[in-house]
């Protein structure tokens, strides 16, 4: 027996006892005729002493040669600690050692092992499994288990069933760059690594399963930030004989459940929003609504003067930034510089500062009066001490420009508390999204999305106005799933690739077995995914999520811990019949 107990259960009701326990030197301190260590395992640390007086000889030496991260195993009775430690729950006790045994030495680590800890990203990253010895990263993978553990236990309880579908399926057109993996013993041809399950939970509803979750891998060969890797995980759901409202409710059900059971927040409100509504009002599809910086739309009031910036812009449009009328002349400027960056593009910024009188000072005093700047607080909803901003040009990008100035200032002005927590849905998206380039529609989530059915006869006119049975649950600002009713008839589908630019022929190639299937009794049918690793980083109170990823991958894709990916030798290249001519 390696422990009769762990490193964090110990207390003073232990007094007395002989115990066994093993784990990691944290550190160890000798004053030469007395020796303490901390013993450090996943549930705690136990302060060891090691004393000239009542400690064999033998032990009390070998314990002067302990170094960081050795990993022990020792033997002691448990006594009352004379200089207590509130701050840890076994602070209160020591183990007074009687036999130790080095179970394994280690080499110096290359960074600190503590909270805080003198190791930079890269480092920690190339020797992970130290680092998750790290309280910060042990506790966050923990968390992660506590989260995905709820999750089951939820869906479990509404008679979900969890199956597992294939890793090695087709390469389709649609989405991300897939990874592909050749196949030995099929000489050209290739697998693909699933971007998400989605044919395959639909096949489930097709087979009678009726409400189907997974905890799954899921992979996407695209460039990568804070919040993506290339593998991630998602909690993938389907259910039969459902409607929109069904899965809302269900789903809307399992976030209360969370936020409640994980973090002991009630949630009140949880708001559902049109896709057009969240693009006027913030500028995205994903607001955060912890706080206002509602958008205005000002052209009606900024386009009849003789300004030719504001005339010739399709669209006029400005937040009321509270409290911010005390900015001074170069934190504005500051602003100003940050919205010109190429990551947000604007070519410059209008302000209009909100008196405490009830008057207003703004950059553009020589086209606008205090009238007009009255008309534009009220549109606004500026209040007096607020500041105005107001950015112009195109729609579209005029509202994605205002929408990262939004965010930024909120950040600065401490308005995204990471203990609060703000949900709601993003209803009714568009069905397609017009490729400029190309001049093709695509689908805005996938092809497997159901038109609502009194926008059906706009799919031959107008396109671009048919809305989807599509919805997507935002939580402080960041998607963390999304889903639709999915199209359950062939006819439909068959519509469906057809404006999406397949002919008969590559719609058969690419997806035939999902349309055969419909014409064996497809029960209507949909669901939703959460991306995992995104939803454990928000309840965690990030917005990163790679400590919340035991193994993850930089950057630039790689796990520089094991040095992947890799090249393979000619044998292994000449089995999978692959040709490799680099230049």
């Amino acid at each position: 027996m390696y422990r009769s107990h762990n490193c964090g259960e110990l207390n003073a009701s232990n007094i007395n006892t002989e115990v066994t326990l093993a784990g990691w030197v944290q550190k160890s301190r000798d004053k030469g005729f007395m020796n303490w260590v901390d013993l450090r395992d996943r549930y705690g640390i136990t302060q060891l002493i090691f004393d000239e007086s009542r400690t064999d000889k033998t032990v009390f030496e070998l314990a002067k040669t302990l170094g960081r991260e050795f990993v022990i195993q020792v033997k002691g009775t448990v006594i009352e600690r004379e200089a207590k430690n509130k701050n840890i729950p076994t602070g209160e006790i020591e183990i007074l050692v009687s036999e130790l045994n080095i179970l394994n030495a280690a080499l110096t680590p290359p960074f600190t092992i503590e909270d805080e800890t003198d190791g930079g990203e890269d480092i920690r990253m190339k020797y992970r499994y130290l680092d998750i010895r790290r309280n910060p990263v042990k506790n966050s993978l923990l968390f992660r288990h506590k989260v995905a553990m709820e999750v089951r236990k939820y869906l479990s309880d509404l008679d979900f069933c969890e199956v597992e579908t294939p890793y090695l399926i087709k390469s389709t057109p649609e989405g991300a760059r897939d990874f592909v993996v050749p196949s030995r013993m099929n000489e050209g041809q290739f697998y693909a690594l699933p971007q998400s399950p989605q044919t395959f939970k639909q096949l489930l509803m097709v087979g009678g399963m009726d409400k189907y979750f997974q905890i799954v891998k899921c992979f996407r060969d695209e460039d990568l930030r804070a919040d993506r890797q290339p593998e991630f995980t998602q909690i993938d759901c389907e259910m039969a004989f459902v409607d929109q409202e069904d899965i809302l409710n269900v789903f809307e059900g399992l976030t209360r459940h969370l936020l409640k059971e994980i973090k002991g927040i009630e949630v009140d409100k949880f708001p559902r929003i049109t896709y057009e509504y969240a693009m006027k009002t913030y500028g995205n599809d994903k607001p955060d609504i912890r706080f206002g910086m509602e958008f205005g739309e000002l052209n009606e009031y900024a386009q009849h003067k003789d300004f030719p910036v504001f005339n010739a812009a399709e669209l006029v449009v400005g937040i009321a930034v509270p409290g911010a009328g005390n900015y001074t002349r170069k934190e504005i400027d500051g602003l100003i510089d940050w919205v010109k960056r190429p990551q947000v593009g604007a070519s410059g910024m209008v302000y209009a500062k909100c008196n405490d009188d009830g008057t207003f000072k703004s950059s553009v005093d020589k086209f606008y009066d205090q009238d007009d700047l009255g008309q534009w607080a009220k549109i606004t909803g500026a209040k007096p001490g607020d500041m105005i901003f107001v950015l112009s040009g195109p729609a579209n990008k005029t509202r994605a420009q205002l929408s990262a100035l939004r965010m930024e200032l909120a950040t600065r002005l401490g308005l995204r508390n990471p203990e609060e927590f703000a949900p709601l849905w993003v209803v009714d998206f568009p069905l397609l999204e017009l490729d400029e380039e190309s001049g093709r529609y695509h689908a805005m989530h996938h092809p497997f999305t159901s038109p609502k059915p009194e926008d059906m006869q706009l799919l031959e006119t107008e396109p671009g106005k048919v809305r989807a049975n599509a919805y997507d649950m935002v939580l402080n600002g960041n998607e963390i799933g999304g889903g639709s009713i999915r199209i359950h008839d062939k006819a439909t589908q068959q519509l469906m690739f057809k404006y999406l630019g397949f002919t008969e022929e590559e719609a058969k190639a690419q997806f035939g077995f999902l349309m055969d299937a419909f014409q064996f009794g497809a029960p209507p049918h949909g669901g939703l995914a959460f991306g995992l690793d995104r939803l454990v980083a928000i309840l965690g109170g990030q917005e990163t999520i790679r400590d919340f990823i035991a193994f993850p991958k930089n950057n630039s894709g790689r796990d520089v811990m094991i040095d992947a990916p890799a090249t393979i030798d000619d044998a292994q290249l000449k089995e999978l019949h692959i040709k490799v001519d680099i230049q």
